[in-house]
């Protein structure tokens, strides 16, 4: 009977010891990997945050364009549309790849739509000599270098979860409680690589 007891011991003290080196180190990865997370979900906030404030600039920059100059119309046109993409464009959290791509292409249609209006607002040099536009044109460049390092950021958070995720032990802890998806990255759009061709 008392062998009997020492084995049962033997292995209520091996689950004991088991379940207690469990929590000592699965409750301390997954709050590391919540706060990651975390970080991620206020990274991306960041980069919608930026990005936002580039859209709600460009109605000020429409209509001191069209207050200031009768021009082509289609490129206003391609502006306004742009615009309106990207505020249908809605993603709570931080993406997955196929929301990233699809938020990624709206934003390059309406950043794409912007080149053209500056560009065509270069020949019109009584724009181009208003106060109100010199100083849209800088917030918008300000906008841009402020999209530039959010998205930065935000793929430092996501290369920051994406790696503790993997690592072991994280990676057993992370499959068995959701955190099992990778982050996407921001990448560089295709042929970036190439310098822009400018002609007039």
């Amino acid at each position: 009977m008392s062998k009997s007891l020492l084995v049962v011991g033997g292995i209520v003290g091996v689950l004991v010891l088991v379940v207690l080196l469990g929590f000592a180190i699965g409750v301390p990865t997954y709050n590391k990997l919540v706060g990651l997370e975390e970080g991620v979900d206020g990274a991306w906030s960041q980069v919608e945050n930026t990005y936002q404030r580039r859209a709600d600039l460009i109605p000020n920059l429409v209509a001191t364009v069209r207050g200031a100059a009768e021009f082509e119309r289609g490129t206003l046109t391609d502006v306004v549309e742009a615009r309106a993409k990207v505020g249908q464009t809605q993603v709570n959290g931080a993406p997955t790849p196929e929301q990233l791509e699809a938020f990624q292409a709206n934003q390059d249609a309406l950043s794409s739509a912007l080149s053209r209006l500056l560009v065509v607002v270069e020949r019109y040099p009584e724009l181009t000599a208003t106060q109100a536009f010199r100083d849209l044109q800088v917030q918008l460049e300000g906008t841009e270098n402020r999209i530039a390092v959010e998205r930065m950021r935000y793929n430092e958070a996501a290369r920051e979860f994406n790696t503790a995720r993997r690592r072991f032990p994280a990676s057993l802890i992370a499959g068995m409680t959701g955190f099992d998806e990778p982050k996407p990255y921001f990448e560089a759009d295709q042929g970036a690589e190439e310098p822009p061709e400018v002609s007039f």
